[in-house]
C-alpha cells in the first residue's frame, strides 16, 4: 500500500502517564526516564492505593516551547479504575484536546463515559469506524464468547463527544501527535489474534482489526516513539507504519500493548524481540496483553531499554 508521507513537528518532551494498566507495584523505584507515584501523601501512607486491571488507558502530554498538548488514549475495562486512579493523582481531563481508541475491545473502553464528561465540552473522539461492528471470539473448548458493544454514536454525542471517524492518519495536539489509523502487515510472523471474529454484514468472520491503530511522537534529536493500545496488526508493523508515515527511521521508545499472552502468540515472541533488538531502542515498555512471558523475555533480552510498567507511572520522553 502506497503511504502518503506526515509531516509530523518534533517535540521538546513528551510524558506517558499509565492511568490503567494490568500491574500495580506502589515499590518501584524511579530512574531517568521513569517517574514513579510517590507511596506516601504528605508524609502518610494512605488506605487507599492505585487500581490495576486488565484495561489500558494512557495519558501522552506533548511539550514544545513550554507549550504543552494533551490527549488520553483508551480508558481501560471498567467505569472504575480510571476515575479512581485519576482522583488518587490529582490529574484532571478539562484540558485534554481528544480522546483517541486505539481499537474497539472492552478492555480499552470501559470508562469511556466518565472520561468524555470530565474532558472539555465537545471533546473529539477518534475511532476508526470499525470499533462499532460486533465482535466475537472462537475458544478451544469450541465455545464462542461475545465481547460487550461499543456504545452507538447516539449515545456517545449524548455523553459529549465529537466523534471523529479515521480510516488513514490523523494529526493531533497542534501536529505534534500523530494517529496512524490502519496499518499495513508486512511481518511474516504477526498473524493477528487467532480465534477473533468480528461481523460483517449477517456474518462472524475472522476479524483482521482494521481499526487497531497507534500513536506516534517525534522528539527532537531522538527519534520516533510509538505508542499502542493492543498492536494487534502487530508491534512491529505498528513500528514500520510509523516509519512510513513519516519518515524517519529512527525508533527511541516502543510503549504499549504488544499482544504477545498466551499460547497462540508465542510463536511471534522470540521474532519480536529479535527485532526490537535490532532497531537497538532506548525505553521499551511492554504493557497490558504484553503477557508474562514476552514480559520477562523482553527484560532480559533489553536490560538497559526494558522499563517495567506500573499504573501510575509517568514515563518520561
Amino acid at each position: 500500500m502506497e503511504t502518503k508521507q506526515i509531516d509530523l513537528c518534533p517535540v521538546d518532551k513528551a510524558e506517558v502517564l499509565i492511568l490503567s494498566d494490568n500491574h500495580s507495584d506502589v515499590l518501584l523505584p524511579s530512574g531517568d526516564s521513569v517517574q514513579r507515584p510517590s507511596l506516601a501523601k504528605e508524609g502518610v501512607i494512605p488506605t487507599d492505593t492505585l487500581l490495576a486491571e486488565h484495561g489500558l488507558s494512557l495519558l501522552i502530554t506533548v511539550e514544545t516551547g513550554g507549550d504543552s498538548r494533551s490527549v488520553l488514549l483508551d480508558s481501560g475495562y471498567t467505569d472504575i479504575a480510571v476515575p479512581h486512579n485519576l482522583d488518587y493523582l490529582g490529574i484532571g481531563l478539562e484540558n485534554i484536546e481528544a480522546v483517541v481508541l486505539s481499537h474497539g475491545h472492552m478492555d480499552h473502553f470501559g470508562a469511556l463515559e466518565q472520561v468524555i464528561k470530565r474532558g472539555p465540552a465537545g471533546i473529539e473522539l477518534v475511532l476508526h469506524p470499525d470499533v462499532f461492528n460486533p465482535r466475537a471470539l472462537d475458544i478451544p473448548t469450541g465455545d464462542t464468547l461475545f465481547f460487550p458493544p461499543f456504545p452507538s454514536k447516539e449515545t456517545l454525542s449524548e455523553w459529549g463527544a465529537r466523534v471523529v471517524e479515521n480510516q488513514g492518519p490523523l494529526l493531533l495536539a497542534d501536529e505534534q501527535i500523530l494517529v496512524t489509523g490502519e496499518v499495513d502487515r508486512s511481518t511474516p510472523f504477526e498473524k493477528g489474534f487467532p480465534g477473533a471474529k468480528a461481523r460483517e454484514g449477517k456474518e462472524f468472520v475472522l476479524d483482521n482489526f482494521r481499526d487497531d491503530q497507534s500513536l506516534v511522537i517525534h522528539v527532537k534529536d531522538k527519534g520516533l516513539a510509538v505508542i499502542s493500545g493492543c498492536a494487534h496488526s502487530g508491534i512491529i508493523n505498528s513500528i514500520h507504519q510509523a516509519r512510513r508515515l513519516t519518515g524517519v527511521e529512527d525508533v527511541f521508545a516502543v510503549i504499549g500493548g504488544f499482544h504477545l499472552s498466551g499460547p497462540a502468540m508465542a510463536p511471534a515472541v522470540a521474532p519480536t524481540i529479535e527485532a526490537l533488538e535490532q532497531m537497538s531502542m532506548s525505553l521499551v515498555c511492554p504493557m497490558h496483553c504484553s503477557g508474562f512471558t514476552a514480559v520477562s523475555a523482553l527484560s532480559q533480552a533489553l536490560p538497559d531499554s526494558f522499563v517495567l510498567s506500573s499504573v501510575g507511572s509517568k514515563i518520561i520522553l
